[in-house]
């Protein structure tokens, strides 16, 4: 299973050809710095506390604790002995390239997307993804869509209380994974996998990363298989990128948007830029790399990301580009290799 990401770089190489968005810095409290914390040991909630600090998470796979800090301590504890790291809690942003318009509710189509990587070949044969658990970390999933059935998930978002999607990009993203294969509207890659709402970005299409490492140990401890994450930041995070490791190690194939910032080189984005990441870039119908999708040496796949016809909040379907919408185009073909082993 730990072999598995370079196995599918290679596999999908050849088929596909990428969406997301970036990772922006965020607004922290305005009397209070929100932090991640890392320690060389057991994380210490108490000495955070200590020094004046909030606690949102005590994190159970990497040492480390999202909290919100007064300055002063932040400095006080740099010099601490049992402290390895402090960084910023960094906003996240999904922004796809362009509002979709719902139409109304169609009869069953195939996104040329799903047909171009040829995911219809895979099913005849009798590969659907059936069993496979998918994490969608995103902005959640619409819990009453009828082209989706959402096994179960969970929500990381202040404020909220449901996975379910206020903003409607994770809601497309779960389509091109998983959209159900009945009579209406589309057909995701691997229509019999088993979809989780992740929800780590809120309304607006952001989020922090302490939300997205809260989302990963969420989908560590259930037992998912795939991890699909279309957002992103032109920030490193030693947090994010341990968290990933973990998962990763614990035999999870996580999939990311290398980012919309192209055409320039080395432009891909994080989470996707780490080595334990599938990092994905979009192609149009005639497999040409779109202009913005992101390029760099850890660039592994590129899949259908322009003009990508999926599932929608409220019911209703849309239309979207980025590689935000080419990750789950992969996402969706590791369920149907799951699925066969």
């Amino acid at each position: 299973m730990l072999n598995i990401k370079k196995g599918f770089a290679l596999f999908l190489a050849s088929i596909f050809i990428l969406s997301i968005t970036p990772f922006v810095a965020g607004a922290t409290p305005s009397n209070k710095v929100a932090v991640i914390v890392g320690f060389k040991q057991e994380p210490n909630p108490q000495l955070i506390r200590s020094h004046g600090g909030e606690v949102k998470y005590v994190y159970r796979y990497i040492p480390a604790i999202a909290a919100s800090l007064p300055p002063p301590a932040i400095d006080a504890l740099r010099k601490n002995p049992e402290i390895a790291y402090i960084e910023l809690d960094h906003e996240v942003r999904a922004i796809p390239l362009a509002k979709p318009t719902p139409p109304p509710q169609p009869a069953q189509n195939t996104p040329w997307g799903v047909a171009k990587i040829e995911a219809p070949e895979v099913w005849n044969v009798g590969y659907k993804g059936a069993g496979v658990k998918v994490a969608i970390l995103d902005t959640g999933i619409d819990t009453k869509h009828p082209d989706l059935t959402v096994m179960g998930g969970a929500t990381f978002v202040k404020g909220t209380r449901s996975y379910n999607d206020d903003n409607g990009h994770g809601t497309h993203v779960a389509g091109i994974v998983a959209a159900l294969d009945n009579n209406i509207g589309v057909v995701g890659v691997a229509p019999e996998a088993e979809l989780y709402a992740v929800k780590v970005l809120n309304k607006q299409g952001s989020g922090w990363v302490s939300d997205v490492i809260a989302g990963i140990e969420w989908s560590i401890t259930n037992g998912m298989q795939v991890i699909s994450m279309s957002f992103g930041s032109t920030s490193d995070s030693q947090a994010l990128h341990d968290e990933c490791d973990k998962a990763y190690n614990a035999g999870i194939v996580l999939v990311a948007a290398a980012g919309n910032d192209g055409p320039g080189e080395n432009t891909v984005n994080y989470p996707a830029k780490y080595s334990s990441v599938i990092a994905v870039g979009a192609t149009d119908e005639n497999d040409n790399v779109a202009d913005w999708s992101s390029r760099g040496p850890e660039l592994e796949l590129t899949a259908p990301g322009v003009n990508i016809y999926s599932t929608y909040k409220g019911s209703t379907y849309g239309t979207l580009s980025g590689t935000s919408m080419a990750c789950p185009h992969v996402t969706g073909t590791v369920a149907l290799i799951l699925s066969k082993n």
